[in-house]
């Protein structure tokens, strides 16, 4: 998912979720147990880190920018 890194160095992200994956992958968890995994992470994060003010708001980009993140077949 596209995200602004200029506050994070690629090698800090890319090393956070490689151990991310990694227990998914040590749990075996299949794509759906996965997506519902992060779906809390974020609904944990947006509740406890972000005022409540914001957090829809916040909620509503992340989801923006994951859909305009994943490869979609082109269309002729």
């Amino acid at each position: 998912m596209a995200i602004n890194t200029s506050k994070y160095s690629n090698k800090q992200i890319e090393q956070m979720l490689t151990e991310m994956v990694d227990v998914l992958d040590k749990h075996r968890a299949p794509a759906d147990l996965s997506l519902m995994l992060v779906g809390n992470i974020a609904t944990n994060v947006l509740n406890q880190e972000v005022p409540a003010e914001q957090r829809k708001i916040i909620a509503e980009k992340f989801a923006q920018a994951l859909l305009s993140s994943l490869d979609t077949p082109k269309t002729h």
